[in-house]
């Protein structure tokens, strides 16, 4: 074997050991940003800590789960539109974002605002104060 034919193989060989080195830090590279997106998913925190700045926003009836994380996304309220997405079609909310005026924190997390814009709050308190006073009634008719 001549000497060029060795250098060849050793280039050859190397390029091989390289190509593959890539391959597997891309895969790695992916699996930890694939991890980090899921893990997100789940568990964003909110974009501020402590007390954060109050914003309004208004949802039309029309608007998509998409169009209302790219509302959110605009005044700040949320990192990443898609992620607000994903966490909307896994928590549930998907369809249930009621048209109103909200007025939401930068500390609130997303799983907040979405119950906060499916009105799921509102109809909580209201069935509170509702048993509250049937509960007086009851007590007034009793004395």
């Amino acid at each position: 074997m001549s000497a060029s034919k060795i250098v060849m193989r050793l280039v050859s060989i190397s390029f091989t050991i390289l190509f593959c080195v890539i391959v597997v830090y891309g895969l790695y590279e992916l699996g930890l940003s694939s991890y980090d997106y899921g893990y997100r998913i789940f568990a964003e925190p909110p974009v501020t800590s402590g007390e954060g700045k109050d914003k309004l926003v208004r949802i039309k009836s029309s608007m998509s789960d998409t169009d209302i994380a790219q509302v959110l996304a605009e005044k700040g309220l949320i990192r990443d539109k898609w992620l607000f997405v994903l966490q909307v079609k896994i928590s549930g909310y998907s369809g249930k974002l009621a048209a109103g005026q909200y007025t939401l924190n930068t500390s609130m997390t997303a799983e907040e605002m979405m119950r906060v814009m499916s009105q799921e709050d509102t109809e909580h308190t209201e069935d509170t104060e509702t048993t509250k006073d049937t509960n007086k009634t009851k007590q007034e008719k009793t004395q």
